[in-house]
């Protein structure tokens, strides 16, 4: 036996409502009234489908029984075909020229990572390609960077100034009592 929230008498009635040619919202509606109920539609379809009444539109082909004419498939019909509402345009795009990268007066000296000391230039050089061992400058760097002068000035914007001014601050020290 089937666990519903359905009464037997609600079922009853809707078993009547449907065999009196009535649509599931009309079913549904005359019971809702009957008994004080609020089934939907939905309900009242669910229900009867498995009470087994009616017939059940999920068994009945999707497709056309008649097979389609070649001819109306392979050629499109001109009204079939609209225009978009709203054409974009297309993007116009611009031809841009290769950057071209800057030069360093610097002639690395090639170092491997365990050959560099403390003050030297970290810039690598290498690594492009599959297997490729990357060295690095090992020129003396420059205070407060990783790179010589001429890598730090290759580093950073041209367009935006090289070094903001740095100012001093003195501190004093107090001693505490």
């Amino acid at each position: 036996m089937e666990l519903s929230n359905w009464a037997p008498e609600h079922s009853d009635a809707l078993r009547e409502f449907i065999a009196k040619g009535m649509s599931y919202s009309e079913a549904a509606q005359a019971i809702n009234s009957r008994f004080n109920t609020f089934y939907t539609r939905s309900a009242a379809l669910g229900r009867a489908r498995r009470l087994g009444l009616g017939v059940d539109d999920r068994l009945q082909p999707s497709m056309p029984t008649k097979p389609a004419d070649l001819a109306e498939i392979a050629e499109p019909r001109a009204r079939d075909f609209r225009a978009p509402a709203l054409l974009w345009p297309a993007p116009v795009f611009k031809e841009i020229k290769p950057v071209k990268l800057r030069c360093v007066p610097v002639e690395p000296r090639h170092l491997a990572l365990i050959e560099l000391e403390r003050g030297d230039c970290r810039y690598p050089y290498g690594g492009d390609e599959e297997g490729e061992a990357i060295t690095f400058c090992g020129h003396p760097r420059r205070p407060g960077s990783s790179y010589c002068t001429p890598h730090f000035h290759l580093s950073r914007d041209p367009i935006v100034p090289a070094e903001r001014a740095v100012s001093t601050v003195s501190l004093r020290v107090v001693e505490v009592a």
